[in-house]
C-alpha cells in the first residue's frame, strides 16, 4: 500500500515482472526475424556498377565546375582511384570491336568517340584508336581532364604554356610567326598498367598529342566541356623543336586548322544512370556520322555539334 512521509503520498513500490521462458525464447525468435529481414534487404540492395560509381563521383567532383576550374586535391585522388580500377569490360569495349580495326591502309586510321555523357558541367566518354592512330596537338582551355588507358599502348607527348624564358636565354615568349614557347611536361609511352593522367587549365600538360602503338582505348572525363559559344573551341598546334640544351624541352606551337575527323558512336553498355542537362559533343575535331548514347540515362537526349 501506499506510504506517507511527512505528509507526502509515495507511490506503492511495482511488482516484479517474471517472464517464462517460453515468452523469452518467443521474443528472441521476433527480434532475430528482424535481423535477418534487415540482412536481406541489405544484401538485395543492388551493388553500384563500376560505370554508375565513375558518374556519381564525376558529377560530385565537377559540381562546382566552370572555366578554369581545379578540383581539390582530395576529390583528384578520389576519381582517379575510380579510374585505376576500371577495367574494359566495365565500360562494354573491348579491341575485337571494328573501332579498333584499320583495313584500309591508303587512309589514316580513323579514331572513334564512344559518347557516353555530357552536359555544361562535365562530360565523359572514351577514345577508341586503332594501331597507329593519332589525336593531333590540342588544348583544353580552362579544363581539367583524366584520361585513363582502358587496354593497348600509346605515346603520350604534352606541354604547358611557359611563362617565363629558359634560364640563360632571353627570347620572347611569342615571335614573329604567332607562334608561342610551350615547354614539355610529358614524352613518354603508356599502356593499361598506367595510373590515370590528370591534365589542368595551366599545368600538367594542357596540350597534348596521342599516337597509338597498338589499338586502345583511352577514357576521358573533362569539365567543363569544351564550348565554342563560351569562346573555348578546341584549338590544333603545329610543333617545332626550340634546342635550348639540358634536360629541359621547349617547343614553339604555332595554332593551325586541321582535317582531323572523328566518328562518334553509339553504344549500349553504358552501366549507369544520370539525367543529361543541355551541353554539347565533345569538339575533339570534326565530328561525322554522329550517333549518341541515350539508353540507361532516365531521358533521351539529344547533342547539337556547336
Amino acid at each position: 500500500m501506499p506510504v506517507q512521509v511527512g505528509g507526502s503520498k509515495v507511490a506503492e513500490p511495482r511488482a516484479r515482472v517474471e517472464l517464462s521462458p517460453t515468452a523469452v525464447a518467443d521474443k528472441g525468435r521476433a527480434s532475430s526475424k528482424k535481423i535477418r529481414r534487415r540482412r536481406q534487404k541489405a544484401s538485395a540492395a543492388p551493388s553500384l556498377s563500376p560505370m554508375q560509381r565513375l558518374f556519381d563521383t564525376s558529377r560530385e567532383v565537377f559540381a562546382a565546375s566552370s572555366p578554369g576550374f581545379v578540383p581539390p586535391p582530395d576529390a583528384v585522388a578520389r576519381l582517379s582511384v575510380i579510374l585505376n580500377d576500371l577495367k574494359p569490360n566495365d565500360a562494354g569495349v573491348d579491341s575485337s570491336m571494328p573501332y579498333f580495326k584499320h583495313a584500309d591502309s591508303k587512309v589514316p586510321p580513323r579514331v572513334t568517340y564512344l559518347h557516353f555523357y555530357d552536359c555544361p558541367k562535365f562530360s565523359f566518354g572514351i577514345f577508341c584508336l586503332p594501331k597507329s592512330g593519332i589525336i593531333p596537338l590540342h588544348n583544353h582551355p580552362g579544363m581539367t581532364v583524366f584520361s585513363k588507358i582502358l587496354f593497348g599502348s600509346m605515346h603520350l607527348k604534352s606541354y604547358d604554356w611557359a611563362n617565363s624564358p629558359p634560364e640563360n636565354h632571353d627570347i620572347a615568349l611569342e615571335n614573329s610567326d604567332g607562334a608561342r614557347l610551350a615547354k614539355v611536361n610529358t614524352d613518354a609511352v603508356f599502356d593499361a598498367s598506367s595510373e590515370t593522367v590528370v591534365l589542368y587549365p595551366e599545368n600538367g600538360g594542357n596540350l597534348h598529342c596521342f599516337t597509338a602503338l597498338t589499338p586502345c582505348a583511352v577514357l576521358d572525363v573533362m569539365g567543363p566541356p569544351y564550348n565554342r559559344a563560351d569562346g573555348r573551341d578546341c584549338a590544333y598546334y603545329d610543333e617545332s623543336p626550340h634546342l635550348i640544351g639540358g634536360d629541359e624541352q621547349y617547343s614553339w606551337l604555332k595554332e593551325v586548322s586541321t582535317t582531323f575527323e572523328m566518328k562518334a558512336a553509339k553504344t549500349d553498355n553504358n552501366g549507369y544512370k544520370g539525367k543529361a542537362g543541355p551541353g554539347q559533343l565533345h569538339r575533339l575535331g570534326n565530328l561525322t556520322s554522329v550517333s549518341l548514347i541515350s539508353s540507361g540515362l532516365k531521358e533521351t537526349i539529344s547533342y547539337g555539334l556547336g
